[in-house]
């Protein structure tokens, strides 16, 4: 089985060009494609989501999302944690109207939020005027971001028909992006509650009751132990990205040492019966560093930064519980951050790409391939100059925001 996790062509006069491009050079290769979100969005490369039951007029309808399904296992991102500051669900909840009302999380400054784990560096809450007075809204990801409340069982509605209009467009593979972070509790990590795995197995009962032959795919950028508690007991996600393969196998590629990634894949349990692991080495999100906790010493992590540092790459960054800035991920392109070794850059760039994907599809699971590793794309730090992202530094002009395949 192959996947290609492809993002959308920005431009509505290209909107036609993904399916020609997969039918014309990948349709042997692959099996299933992952389109990143497709909907109006305000920020973040579409994870704000302004409109879940609409596409994106920039980048085609309904029409081409079911054109593509028809001939691939098709899968969406489900923006589950959080959707934008300015949708109309959070116009209404400002001014207490439904649908909208209660649908955010909100909290106290005078809360105990000293041990939430965040993945990003802006304040969590965010001060709003609403009808009903001042609130501080929930911020996880950015103040464009709003956390939605799942303890109010109405979100939890609007979810279930949002993934029942999906699948009746063709999309069978949902992919739940931050699932980590959806419940929020003050005084706890807000991390994996129980709360949160609840949620993953209710919506899987729902998803095959409607369509047996669905799939979920948990995105958790965490740590290895955290990552695999997604699998449940064979009844929440199908499948988890298998966020640490990527630092690690960075590593080994660029130090020459194979020893943290040997005893990593030699502690990784086959996955069972139904379930597989989601393998990947590239992608939208940068090359995680808190997945690699516990399996790469701090110098290790420290020496990977700055020899990628030298190849050209960034560093973002996340804020700790006793508000210390630490390295979340690196923002480079893989192509050029095989471009040498810790000794230099050298001559081998072509055969050490070539290498870190021909382990990656030997590995146990449902291998990913970024579109980018077809396309061998270099550092665009002129969109980094312009978006303020670091992210961006792995976009091509605007025109492909992200693929991966597997």
């Amino acid at each position: 089985m192959g996947f290609c996790i492809g993002h959308h062509f920005v431009y509505h006069i290209l909107r036609k060009a993904l399916k020609h491009f997969l039918d014309d050079y990948l349709h042997q290769s692959i099996s299933a494609v992952h389109i990143l979100p497709f909907f109006p969005f305000t920020s973040d490369d579409g994870f704000s989501v302004l409109n879940y039951s609409s596409v994106n007029e920039s980048v085609g309808d309904w029409d081409d999302i079911e054109a593509i399904a028809k001939n691939y296992s098709l899968m969406a991102d489900l923006a589950i944690n959080h959707c934008s500051a300015r949708s109309q669900w959070f116009e209404n909840f400002l001014k207490d109207q439904a649908p909208g009302k209660d649908f955010f999380t909100t909290a106290k400054p005078t809360d105990d939020l000293s041990t939430v784990v965040r993945p990003r560096t802006n304040p969590l809450l965010r001060k709003v005027q609403t009808s009903s007075g001042v609130k501080y809204v929930w911020c996880t990801f950015s103040h464009d971001q709003v956390d939605l409340n799942f303890a109010n069982p109405e979100v939890l509605k609007q979810f279930v028909i949002i993934i029942k209009q999906y699948l009746d467009h063709g999309i069978r593979l949902f992919r739940f992006d931050a699932i980590a972070f959806l419940w929020e509790n003050p005084g706890t990590t807000c991390l994996n509650l129980p709360q949160t795995h609840k949620v993953v197995r209710l919506l899987r009962a729902l998803i095959e009751l409607k369509q047996p032959s669905a799939m979920i795919i948990t995105e958790t950028n965490i740590s290895n132990r955290e990552n695999l508690s997604y699998f449940g007991n064979g009844n929440e996600a199908h499948c988890v990205y298998n966020f640490s393969l990527p630092p690690l196998l960075l590593n080994t590629l660029v130090t020459g040492n194979c020893q943290a990634l040997k005893q990593w894949m030699m502690s990784m349990p086959p996955a069972r019966l139904d379930t597989a692991y989601f393998n990947f080495i590239a992608s939208h999100d940068g090359i995680g560093l808190r997945p690699a906790k516990g399996l790469l010493e701090d110098n290790d992590i420290n020496e990977l930064v700055e020899v990628m540092k030298t190849f050209g790459g960034h560093t973002s960054w996340r804020t700790l519980e006793n508000g210390e800035k630490k390295q979340y991920e690196i923002n480079i392109s893989l192509f050029d951050a095989l471009q040498g070794t810790t000794a230099g850059l050298d001559q081998w760039q072509i055969e050490r790409f070539i290498c870190t994907h021909t382990i990656m599809l030997a590995l146990e699971g449902i291998p990913a391939i970024y579109i980018h590793s077809f396309i061998g794309t270099k550092n665009d730090y002129l969109r980094v100059k312009n978006s303020g992202h670091n992210r961006a530094i792995i976009d091509i002009n605007g025109n492909i925001r992200i693929c991966q395949q597997s």
